[in-house]
């Protein structure tokens, strides 16, 4: 596997990349929003600028239908630009400007039929095509879909306007005919005018009327004023039904109040009819105006719209922001990426054996916490490899002395300068049995760091097993005239193997005897505390050097470095009450005083006390 790092799979190439998709993302969306916010917001405004365009056409419209000019329509114009905040110019078919909303207001119109003309409107530039044509003869459909079919303007009624005793002769007779149909036939009705200003009856439900609500006068009925329209029409359209060599028609008013022919499914008819209605309204009816809607004349700049240019100007405002954002992650990841370059730097030195192998710490994050945690690592691995040598040469030493004894008593037999008797064989058993020890506490150690090492729990009186260990050690205690005394416990029982209890507590009790000078005393004691019982086992011996506190669990060392191994131990047994602890879940720590003796405590956790009462539980530990 090569040591360095591709640079496709480098961390400055997963944060450059990283950082890219996100501004990439972030730019899109960005975008994506501002185009359909800008998109809905101009949908929005076109809605309503078509509807303010309908509103002035159409109202434009019905003034132009019953208006012979536009003389008046100064006030109408400004009062509907007002409204909907629109500038609102009419011009001439020639694009000469007549009336402009955003012009000053006029001075009082002389005599005369000319169209006003506001100050200024001539020196008004007007767009090249406008919004459309005000013609009452000729609706713009596209501006009002509901147009009548002939495109006439149902306002535009000229010489069919009734007089104002013709229109209260009506209604009063539609109020007849409505005040029946409620009272009588209980039909809900009313009596409103039409665009064209005649009375009309509606019904609720569209019923037919009945001859029990007939009155003299109905609204079909031609008035005086109809009837003189209707024969002037009537004479327009059969000249020009005569023209075309066709037969005379005879007209009437529809429903509505619009002259209709009994011929009206007859093209040539329908359109002599609107050819006539024409030429009979032009009179009554303003002229034509282009009319100019906008926005006012003072809005300052230009209407914001997306036009080609914008695009452009987004994608150099993106690839600004992905510019910058590259550069940012690149700086950001080179500085990353160096104190983790001086890591792995640091970790191969150590890897081809140079412990020495150090990063040096600057900052306060979680990289300098790291270097921090790899240099505790490194000490800890050069205290181990001193250790660790110091342990080889400690078995060496070990192994070595009672082997050489039992080769030259072996050697010495063979050449025939010893005897082997039975002193001599005993002096051998004597140093196989040492080494037999040595090993046994070896191989626990490495069933203890292999977590291979068996432990069969069960329920453990402590006053019963601190008897046992005294009794076990009571002559080794004697020999070295010092006093093994055991004080009655105060701790429950506690679920942990007995054996391994003991062969903990044994190596303690050992260790103290022999540091122990004659006279002295050690003591077994036991109690609970905190969810623990703890087990005491003090002397009144030479005591441990408070530096060397931290080394006593360590494997192979002694207090006193020239002590033999006859009368130091193999320096294992401490290390062994230590596994033997943790194993059972607890600890096992030191206190000592130079000169007036050292209390070693194993602490045993309660939980898990009686649980096999029922029988024995064999745990597999580590």
């Amino acid at each position: 596997m090569p040591r360095d790092t591709p640079l496709r799979r480098s961390l400055t190439a997963r944060l450059l990349a990283l950082s890219a998709l996100v501004s990439l993302c972030s730019i899109a969306a960005t975008a994506w929003l501002a185009a359909r916010t800008t998109t809905g917001a101009i949908k929005q405004e076109q809605t309503q600028a078509i509807a303010d365009q309908t509103r002035i056409y159409r109202q434009l419209l019905g003034y132009a239908a019953t208006h012979p000019d536009w003389n008046d329509a100064e006030d109408t114009v400004r009062r509907l630009a007002a409204a909907t905040g629109q500038r609102i110019v009419l011009a001439t078919p020639r694009f000469e400007p007549v009336i402009d909303s955003a012009a000053p207001a006029p001075g009082p119109a002389g005599p005369g039929t000319a169209p006003p003309r506001s100050p200024g409107a001539e020196r008004t530039a007007l767009p090249r095509t406008p919004t459309t044509t005000v013609d009452p003869l000729s609706v713009d459909l596209a501006m009002l879909p509901d147009a009548p079919g002939d495109r006439i303007d149902a306002r535009a009624v000229g010489p069919f306007r009734l007089t104002p005793e013709e229109h209260e002769a009506l209604r009063n007779g539609m109020e007849a005919r409505a005040d029946c149909l409620r009272s009588v036939l209980g039909i809900e009705a009313t009596v409103t005018d039409d665009p064209a200003g005649r009375p009309q009856l509606h019904t609720a439900d569209g019923s037919v009327l009945g001859r029990r609500c007939a009155t003299p006068m109905v609204a079909s009925a031609p008035t005086r004023t109809d009837t003189a329209a209707l024969a002037d029409l009537t004479a327009l359209v059969n000249a020009c039904l005569a023209r075309q060599e066709r037969g005379p028609v005879t007209l009437s008013l529809g429903p509505d109040g619009v002259p209709v022919s009994a011929a009206r499914q007859d093209p040539p008819t329908s359109a002599c009819l609107t050819n006539a209605r024409r030429q009979q309204l032009v009179q009554y009816v303003a002229p034509p105006m282009l009319l100019f809607v906008g926005a006012p004349a003072d809005t300052v700049g230009p209407t914001p719209v997306l036009t080609a240019a914008h695009p452009g100007r987004i994608t150099e405002v993106s690839a600004a922001v992905l510019v910058v954002t590259v550069a940012v992650t690149v700086a950001v990841g080179l500085r990353l990426s160096r104190p983790l370059h001086a890591l792995t730097h640091a970790a191969r030195r150590m890897a081809d054996g140079d412990l020495s192998a150090r990063v040096r710490v600057t900052g306060r994050n979680e990289i300098s916490g790291l270097a921090v945690a790899f240099n505790a690592m490194a000490e800890r691995r050069g205290e181990l490899e001193e250790l660790r040598k110091a342990m080889v040469g400690d078995i060496a030493h070990e192994l070595r002395t009672p082997l050489s004894n039992i080769r030259g008593w072996l050697e010495a037999v063979e050449d025939g300068v010893a005897t082997a008797d039975r002193a001599l064989t005993g002096s051998l058993l004597e140093e196989a049995m040492l080494l037999q020890h040595l090993v046994d506490d070896l191989r626990d150690l490495a069933a203890a760091d292999a977590g291979e090492l068996s432990l069969y729990r069960e329920p453990v009186d402590i006053d019963e097993l601190l008897t046992q260990v005294a009794n076990a050690h009571g002559a080794q205690a004697q020999a070295s005239g010092v006093v093994l005394a055991v004080e009655p416990a105060t701790a429950p029982e506690v679920f942990a193997d007995p054996v391994r209890l003991r062969q903990a507590l044994g190596n303690l009790v050992s260790n103290a005897v022999r540091h122990t000078p004659s006279g002295g005393t050690v003591t077994l004691r036991a109690r609970a505390e905190n969810h623990s019982v703890l087990i005491d086992v003090a002397d009144t011996g030479s005591g441990i050097a408070a530096a060397d506190l931290p080394l006593v669990f360590e494997r192979f060392w002694r207090a006193e470095r020239s002590r033999s191994r006859r009368s130091g131990g193999s320096g294992l047994g401490l290390a062994i009450v230590r596994k033997l602890a943790e194993l059972h879940d607890g600890g096992v720590e030191v206190a000592s005083t130079p000169g007036a003796g050292a209390v070693f405590t194993v602490r045993l956790p309660l939980e898990g006390a009686g649980a096999g009462a029922g029988g024995d539980l064999r745990q597999q530990s580590g």
